[in-house]
């Protein structure tokens, strides 16, 4: 008999972040596959005696196949377990949960995702201020900064990026960000356009810096490599304090 999977999404790591469906499924599971960044405390909800596999992937470090993980979901709700796949902020966004679902469908296994908070909403709600204003920022837009090599995608639509009255959040992007500041500024998005950068969000060690596009860009240019999840807000809201 088949068993079920469960997608759900960790938020940025602060267990009173993660949803009360989450927290149920995690009590529940036979089997915890996790990621890096859902790790830590939200493991410590997990039922006594579930078998809890590492299979996160991060930039530059040695990480699990994607195929491999597919497998994993599969071999292991086949089985009849419970399983559920632990995933860092939003399922859904800029993850690989296309792939795995994918993969479910093909072998007849069902499964449920249980939506979370984004980095986005998170590093907003830390900066206190909100992601949208009537009449100034009527819209938000999320932009992955990397694409499956690392590297700033080709294809992004620039001019929708400049919109000067939008909000804009760029997951993955902490080396990438100085060349699509470069590419926004040509596109006519003011240098001084308020940013909002945010490390470990939800964490003892979170970092939030506000700034501008311009400076921040130069920050970026010469930092080291990223260890812990980042996310960048740019727009006419990122100046703001709370």
């Amino acid at each position: 008999m088949s068993g079920f999977v469960s997608f759900v999404s960790a938020g940025p790591g602060d267990p009173e972040l993660l949803t009360v469906k989450g927290a149920a499924r995690l009590r529940d599971a036979d089997v915890v596959l996790y990621d890096d960044l859902a790790s830590g405390a939200i493991l410590d909800l997990a039922r006594s005696g579930a078998n809890l596999v590492a299979v996160g992937k991060r930039a530059g470090r040695r990480s699990t196949n994607q195929q491999h993980l597919n497998r994993l979901l599969i071999d292991y709700a086949a089985t009849g377990a419970r399983v559920v796949r632990l995933k860092s902020g939003d399922a859904g966004i800029f993850g690989r949960l296309e792939e795995e679902i994918e993969a479910l469908r093909a072998a007849g296994i069902g499964y449920e995702i249980v939506p979370g908070v984004t980095s986005a909403c998170v590093a907003a709600a830390q900066a206190g201020i909100p992601l949208t204003r009537r009449h100034t920022s009527r819209r938000v837009q999320f932009v992955t900064g990397a694409d499956v090599t690392g590297e700033l995608p080709a294809n992004l639509n620039l001019a929708a990026l400049a919109d000067p009255d939008a909000t804009t959040v760029v997951y993955m992007g902490r080396r990438t960000f100085p060349a699509l500041a470069a590419k926004l500024i040509a596109h006519g998005l003011s240098p001084d356009t308020p940013a909002l950068f945010g490390e470990s969000l939800g964490r003892a060690d979170q970092q939030l810096a506000r700034s501008t596009i311009a400076e921040l860009a130069e920050q970026l240019t010469n930092a080291g490599p990223a260890t812990a999840a980042t996310v960048i807000l740019f727009g006419p809201l990122a100046g703001d304090h709370a």
